[in-house]
């Protein structure tokens, strides 16, 4: 399938539906995490091929520390064999890695793994790569809300200075283009704590296909439909075609 264009800039991914995946193949629910950790490689791989500029992956939220121990143990094993496995591919295809969320909950060695590849990857000039880790939008908001109030009474910022942008620039996602698509897999309806901000214009396309079924011709198909798409921003049809 030939990918039309316009690529988006910024594709977001809630990665959904690796239990499912495991439970109708009657595998432990860890090989669902495992079958998705290709589908992430995989992803990775052809957005750079795409031209996508960056990529946002939920790969861990903060509500997901109420998960039975095991799994979590689990998922954080398998996040640092990513970490591990993948830093030569990500250096040969220069994806600049990243991690937003309350990182400083991480397990001491998977954040020590975070950090060292994140910062053998900083001058990598292709694909952004986000993982959110530990990352809820809410408490990023809250956070950032937070230390925009510090400046406030610091007197270095006075509250009608505070705009849209001083927001965005103040969230773990500062530099980054806002998503333009957001894909829920799994057929889920919701955008379940996940850049809460900054998809507020983001086109969202949901598909019943589970995460570690998720590769190249999903992806393609779900560009294509963004491409579809008319993107208006506020104003009408007319106004887009006449430029105003």
């Amino acid at each position: 399938m030939q990918t039309p264009s316009p690529v988006p800039r910024h594709v977001a991914v809630i990665m959904d539906g690796n239990g499912r995946w495991a439970q109708r193949q009657g595998l432990p629910r860890v090989r669902g995490h495992e079958a998705g950790a290709d589908s992430v490689r995989e992803i990775v791989r052809v957005c750079g091929e795409l031209g996508v500029e960056a990529l946002t992956l939920f790969s861990f939220s903060t509500e997901n520390w109420r998960r039975p121990e095991d799994e979590v143990e689990a998922l954080m094993t398998l996040l640092a064999r990513y970490l591990t496995d993948e830093t030569v591919e990500l250096m040969q295809n220069s994806v600049r890695l990243q991690g937003i969320g309350e990182l400083e909950r991480l397990p001491p060695h998977v954040r020590g793994l975070l950090d060292q590849v994140t910062a053998f990857t900083a001058k990598n000039n292709g694909l952004r790569l986000t993982l959110a880790l530990s990352y809820g939008a809410r408490a990023e908001i809250v956070r950032a809300v937070r230390g925009l109030a510090v400046q406030v009474r610091d007197g270095t910022l006075t509250p009608e200075a505070i705009t849209e942008q001083s927001v965005s620039d103040s969230l773990y996602t500062a530099g980054l283009p806002d998503p333009d698509l957001l894909i829920r897999t799994s057929g889920e309806m919701r955008l379940s704590n996940f850049l809460l901000w900054q998809c507020a214009y983001a086109e969202i396309y949901v598909t019943e296909t589970l995460w570690p079924d998720f590769r190249r011709p999903q992806l393609e198909e779900a560009i294509a439909w963004f491409a579809s798409r008319e993107r208006r921003f506020g104003k009408t049809s007319a106004q887009l075609v006449e430029g105003t």
